[in-house]
């Protein structure tokens, strides 16, 4: 029940800074986004400080050190990866378009006998 409570407590915190940043119309923006940082920095610490905040930052943390392990593609394999998708969306607008031009002169010259 207390991890509910500083859930929603958190969410009333950012909520909060987000209103400031209404309220606070009159004044100069800096204000104002720093008001909305505040809110998301007050309920961010409020958040972590709960078991599901906790569990959030090990996945974090999990995940960083998992995306340090994928290796990268080369700057070779990435150009030439692109050039092929390219090169695919060309020939199938090719195709499409062939496709298109092919059904509106079967419909409107034979079918339909419109010119």
């Amino acid at each position: 029940m207390a991890d509910k409570l500083k859930f929603a407590l958190a969410l009333a915190l950012v909520a909060a800074g987000v209103v400031g940043f209404y309220l606070l119309s009159e004044q100069a923006m800096v204000l104002r986004v720093l008001s909305v940082l505040a809110g998301v920095i007050a309920g961010g610490a409020v958040a972590w400080f709960s078991e599901p905040g906790r569990r959030f930052a090990d996945f974090a943390r999990d995940a960083i050190t998992e995306t340090k392990k994928v290796v990268w593609p080369s700057r070779k394999e990435t150009v030439q990866t692109t050039g092929l998708v390219f090169a695919f969306v060309v020939i199938m607008a090719v195709f499409l378009w062939l496709t298109d031009k092919s059904l509106e002169w079967v419909l409107y010259d034979l079918i339909l006998g419109w010119k």
